[in-house]
């Protein structure tokens, strides 16, 4: 009997042996990306969400993950069960048990007070546009989003807010988005920043040295109202003293960023017919397409009663699925820009208020 307790404790052994192996760097691959995946998951969502809320006026609200740590323990026990026959052989049986636990904390911080309006409802900042379009990012698609006006030219700025009742301006912004984004393609247009004194200017640069396209450089001077014999113009917000050797424009705020893109949400039939969202008319009395705007060339949001089969990111709300197709390869890239604008502005500032921890069970 004695020599069968001690095998036991051998198997036992190298069994923990094993366990104890697998769970340290083995679980760092089996957890890491799975909550990556997860956080990824739940940020997208809920910018996704606060978009359809937007567009039906009901309050958006965002919640950052502060915060996630995994607590993983292992346990186990040993025993032996022996049992005496009379008048036959006794018996002896080892009793092992392992346990094992998962337990995440997630700490949540609401954007709220100063972080909030810090984060969403200040205007972008210009140096967060630079980064931008000398990162990869097309001209039209940053200016066309982020850029309430440039000059005298309008991109739909009562779309910064709840849905217009009629149709905003921005035909002429379309066209110098069009203009910009072949002259960048051509490598006729730069933007860079430079040094003037202690601060730096960001500045455009136009350039002429291919005579095929002249005649856009002449059509972006004529819209913006340039001075005709300057090639570099500086980049500023003060529209008091409007220039001709200067573009100066308006960027959005995220807020302002979100509303805008929320007004291209397919909203089912039923929803426009109670009056639950606002329909924007066009000149002519017939219902404005919001897909004409810069916004809504590159960006769309449908809706559907069931869920769809193939989707980038799906949200349900007010008893219907919402979401973006995985094969719209436009609103994919937009909303990664958005995330990526999100991510700038709130990267601004520190939140120290308050947080939400929140324990989730294990398994």
């Amino acid at each position: 009997m004695y020599y069968r307790s001690l095998l036991s404790l051998p198997v036992l052994l190298v069994f923990l042996a094993g366990c104890q192996s697998s769970f340290g760097p083995q679980a760092l691959e089996r957890t890491h990306l799975a909550y990556n995946e997860a956080i990824v998951t739940s940020v997208n969502e809920q910018m996704l969400q606060n978009l359809v809320r937007i567009r039906y006026r009901d309050v958006p609200f965002f919640l950052e993950i502060g915060s996630v740590t995994a607590s993983l323990s292992l346990g186990a026990n040993a025993g032996l069960d022996s049992g005496i026959n009379f008048g036959g052989a006794d018996s002896l049986s080892p009793d092992i048990g392992i346990s094992y636990s998962d337990n995440p904390t997630i700490s949540y911080t609401p954007l709220q007070g100063e972080n909030l309006l810090k984060s969403i409802l200040s205007p972008l900042q210009l140096e967060s546009i630079l980064v931008l379009t000398q990162s990869g990012w097309s001209i039209s698609r940053v200016f066309g989003l982020c850029l309430e006006r440039i000059n005298d030219l309008y991109n739909a700025p009562t779309a910064s807010g709840p849905t217009p009742e009629t149709e905003p301006d921005f035909r002429e912004f379309n066209q110098l988005l069009a203009l910009l984004q072949i002259l960048q393609s051509n490598r006729l247009l730069e933007m860079g920043s430079r040094k003037s004194g202690e601060t730096s200017e960001i500045i455009i640069k136009l350039s002429e040295h291919s005579p095929d396209f002249i005649a856009q450089l002449k059509q972006v001077y004529k819209l913006l109202d340039l001075q005709p014999d300057l090639k570099s113009f500086t980049l500023n917000t003060d529209f008091l003293h409007l220039k001709s050797d200067q573009w100066t424009v308006r960027p959005r705020s995220m807020l302002s960023l979100l509303y805008y893109l929320a007004q291209n949400i397919d909203i089912p039939v039923a929803h426009q017919n109670a009056g639950l969202v606002t329909q924007t008319t066009s000149p002519d009395g017939g219902r404005f397409d919001w897909a004409q705007t810069p916004a809504g060339k590159n960006f769309q949001i449908h809706s559907s009663t069931e869920r769809p089969p193939a989707t980038y990111i799906a949200t349900y709300y007010r008893g219907n699925w919402f979401y973006i197709d995985d094969k719209d390869l436009k609103s994919k890239s937009t909303f990664i820009l958005l995330r990526q604008l999100f991510d700038l502005q709130a990267g601004q500032t520190r939140y120290e208020g308050p947080t939400l921890t929140l324990p989730v069970g294990g398994r």
